[in-house]
């Protein structure tokens, strides 16, 4: 599965998929396992509105999900149990134990997987940038790490735009010898001083 961004051509039908869309991308299958079973960008701190629609889509992929663990640094309440579709999941917390910025889901028969959790308000492209390292089957990140990276990524990338927008409007780096070369350079006498002899 992969991330689900969708930029439709006027405000209104964004908005329309944007509150019914979910937004989760998962790493493919494969023999060696990640740290991470992918990413999950929910639209709110809510788990009773977000989880039903995360179930809706993983039950029929991973088996019923019967239990959630979050760390509740980013989730402002942690409902005992939260109604699905079909049956009820029981969520836990855990502090010191559980990354910050993951979901660890628990199914009845099949297994665990753990997803990072995006935070609402994270621009689009910092979020699809985060969905495909978490999907990665490679992945050998924490969440922590990648939402850390993604903060480097994004504050490097506006470093840079902030750099490009001042050379367009002329502004050069002092240690850009091209630059250099175009500041005349004056050479004027300096009075000699008399000395007091």
């Amino acid at each position: 599965m992969t991330a689900t961004i969708s930029h439709s051509p006027t405000a209104e039908a964004d908005d329309r998929l944007s509150s019914t869309s979910l937004r989760l991308s998962l790493a493919p299958v494969g023999p060696a396992p990640a740290l991470l079973d992918g990413a999950w960008w929910p639209r709110s701190r809510d788990l009773r509105a977000e989880l039903p629609s995360l179930t809706a889509v993983l039950d029929p992929l991973w088996g019923r999900i019967t239990r959630v663990t979050v760390n509740p640094a980013h989730w402002p309440i942690v409902p005992r149990k939260v109604p699905v579709a079909g049956h009820v999941v029981k969520v836990g917390w855990f502090l010191p134990e559980q990354d910050a910025h993951e979901l660890l889901l628990l199914s009845y028969h099949v297994g665990r997987w753990n997803l990072l959790v995006i935070p609402p308000q994270t621009p689009a492209v910092s979020a699809a940038w985060l969905m495909a390292a978490a999907s990665d089957p490679r992945g050998t990140s924490t969440a922590s790490r990648l939402m850390q990276e993604s903060t480097r990524l994004r504050s490097a990338y506006e470093a840079d735009a902030v750099e490009a927008v001042w050379e367009s409007e002329g502004g050069h780096d002092v240690r850009d010898p091209a630059a250099r070369g175009r500041i005349p350079t004056v050479a004027a006498a300096m009075p000699r001083q008399p000395t007091g002899r």
